[in-house]
């Protein structure tokens, strides 16, 4: 009933406590920020950039990253910096840790933000892996393990609390569960729908930042899950129907609220450094935040309960 009464919440969000005027000053941290060519990425890009962050905008389509990177120069005055990134293929996954880790000594906030929603099912990554567990999941847990050496050495040397991975979830996770024989192409995985399959990477999310969180929240690490909640984006590109129609007119009936939602919860999540040791392995909502501090248990969703 808690998961069901949390995914009703979302069209009726209260307004929220935290805006981007809580941020301080960022100058100095460098963030990067997968998926920022669009949606949600590109918002926290831009507000990143008005604290004065150096900020990386990692994406797939080169062409569209440089439109990107030329929208955020018109609207902030600042420079972001493009990464080319295919998260459904490993090797480009390593090639863009390897670009990026010869270009900064430091990173201060992981944004594992990219992914995709209810593509066709037939649909794999270059490696053979269902395309949304190998996008959402699988290239971003690559891509923080190819990375972890440059956090932990920059979390050693940075205030506690300052150096963060946050992996973007969704109310999603309470509909899902981890099924192995779903996360490459095979029989199971191909006779399910695409919704079941979003859900169980959406699980893995925040599976992944708990375990984040259990091997290194003591190192300086800060590890959470974000859920932006229902928000019409280019996400959305492969519905028509009811669930497209709910979003758009959702984001319709909150249009003043929306340029702050869009952004609080991931500017929470990289900035709030009060009260870090017993926010490390939130879940971070829009408008509240559900979590566990301390020791963080092993189980499905440990990173769910309210506080």
């Amino acid at each position: 009933m808690g998961h069901t009464f949390s995914f009703l919440s979302e069209f009726v969000p209260p307004r929220p406590k935290f805006t981007t005027d809580d941020i301080p000053d960022l100058t100095g941290k460098v963030v990067l920020v997968t998926g920022a060519n669009a949606g949600i990425g590109k918002e926290t890009a831009r507000v990143l950039l008005t604290k004065n962050a150096k900020v990386w905008i990692a994406c797939r389509n080169v062409s569209r990253g440089e439109a990107a990177l030329m929208e955020l120069k018109e609207r902030t005055g600042r420079d972001a910096h493009l990464l080319k990134l295919n998260l459904a293929n490993l090797r480009s996954i390593k090639e863009a840790s390897e670009e990026f880790l010869s270009k900064e000594t430091q990173l201060h906030v992981l944004f594992n933000n990219a992914g995709v929603m209810h593509p066709p099912v037939e649909l794999l990554t270059d490696d053979g892996y269902d395309l949304q567990f190998g996008t959402n999941v699988l290239g971003h847990f690559y891509l923080t393990k190819l990375l972890l050496p440059i956090l932990l050495s920059t979390a050693k040397s940075s205030p506690v609390g300052t150096v963060r991975i946050v992996n973007t979830s969704s109310t999603a996770h309470w509909f899902g569960s981890l099924d192995f024989d779903t996360f490459k192409d095979t029989p199971k995985r191909r006779a399910q729908y695409a919704m079941p399959l979003y859900c169980q990477s959406k699980a893995a999310n925040v599976v992944f930042s708990a375990e984040l969180h259990r091997r290194y929240g003591d190192q300086g690490i800060v590890s959470t899950s974000a859920n932006p909640g229902l928000i019409a984006t280019k996400l959305f590109r492969n519905h028509t129907g009811i669930i497209r129609w709910m979003a758009v007119c959702r984001s319709m009936r909150l249009c003043a609220l929306v340029d702050v939602l869009l952004r609080v919860s991931r500017a929470w999540s990289c900035t709030k450094s009060q009260t870090v040791r017993s926010r490390n392995c939130t879940r971070v909502h829009r408008w509240r935040l559900l979590g566990l501090g301390g020791q963080v248990p092993i189980s499905p969703f440990p990173c769910s309960r309210a506080v």
